[in-house]
């Protein structure tokens, strides 16, 4: 799957009362929750983000408590993937449920930034710095975790497989 998108660029240990603030965890719907994503970190993301935009991050993203809502908030504002030099680990297994890709870069991520455009390649783990030119590697999405990406979330998947 290729995704081409402008970069939102956040440093280190975003944790997920910042992705989506505790006082709006009150719904469970998804637009309602992309309404207030980012906004305790970036007031300027909700009214900017744009269908395909993809956040960049530092190390351990989505940390703080498990809740499904922040991964859920940052895709249904239009976000196709996260990168990072790592990912808190109930975060990445929320995300991939939903659907949401997510790709670990390491270090590197250093050397993008805000503003730049990406095209990645979540088959190859190819994540293109079209701005710089620069090309990095990343593990690529194991086929089954592609299957869950394709279908939108493992219940979509799992709905499919229905007979």
């Amino acid at each position: 799957m290729i995704l081409e998108g402008k970069i939102w660029r956040y440093g280190d240990n975003v944790d997920t009362d910042v992705i989506i603030p505790a006082r709006y965890l009150n719904t469970s719907n998804p637009e309602e929750l992309a309404s207030h994503c980012m906004e305790d970190i970036d007031t300027t993301f909700v009214g900017a983000v744009r269908a395909g935009d993809i956040i960049v991050a530092g190390r351990n993203f989505g940390c703080g408590s498990s809740r499904e809502h922040a991964p859920v908030a940052i895709k249904a504002s239009g976000i196709s993937c996260v990168v990072a030099d790592s990912f808190a680990r109930i975060f990445y297994r929320n995300a991939i449920n939903i659907g949401l890709p997510l790709l670990e870069i390491g270090e590197v991520v250093g050397r993008i930034s805000a503003g730049d455009y990406l095209s990645i390649d979540t088959t190859a783990g190819t994540v293109k710095n079209v701005t710089t030119g620069e090309v990095f590697q990343a593990p690529p999405l194991p086929p089954f975790v592609q299957e869950i990406v394709r279908a939108g979330g493992l219940i979509n998947l799992l709905k499919e497989a229905r007979p």
